[in-house]
């Protein structure tokens, strides 16, 4: 992949040589997905949060196709068990403020979809009702999470490119 410069202005070719393995050549892409992230070559996470979008609205259809009929109690664990395991929200960090507003909404609306609440029903009433944690909840505690597992990390590799961001 070869990432765009932010100047353009210092761009001196879009043209590049094509690289081979044996005999292999190599293609250039736009994005690649890389231990389920989306890597994009204009370095932002829409594109990942999209995706994360899509898998939310599949959980969601998936487990009201199953379990419509099942308790409270038992939706509620399944939700925080398949809708809020979202691993790679904390690396996220250039997106348009658009993409996460869609990923809020689209997390209200599984939510309501889940539990039968009626569209317009408040958000305040749903999240209490089931004791599930709101969107930006969740998103500080993944980001809460990630930071303190980053710098409290005892691996070589973690320890030597902290020190290497700290200088």
């Amino acid at each position: 992949m070869v990432f765009d410069l932010k100047s353009t202005s210092k761009i001196v070719s879009k043209n590049f040589p094509s690289f081979k393995i044996g005999s292999s050549a190599i293609q250039y892409v736009t994005h690649f997905k890389y231990l389920g992230h989306i890597i994009s070559n204009s370095i932002n996470d829409d594109e990942d949060i999209q995706r994360e979008i899509r898998n939310m609205f599949v959980r969601t259809n998936i487990l009201i196709r199953r379990f419509s009929k099942c308790s409270l109690s038992t939706k509620t664990i399944l939700f925080k068990s398949y809708c809020i395991c979202m691993y790679d929200v904390a690396l996220w960090k250039y997106f348009k403020k658009y993409s996460m507003d869609r990923f809020r909404s689209c997390y209200n609306k599984c939510l309501k979809a889940f539990f039968g609440y009626k569209r317009y029903d408040s958000l305040t009433k749903v999240l209490m009702d089931t004791g599930i944690p709101s969107f930006n909840t969740i998103i500080s505690n993944c980001k809460y999470a990630f930071v303190t597992s980053w710098f409290t990390s005892c691996n070589m590799l973690v320890m030597n490119f902290r020190s290497l961001l700290v200088r």
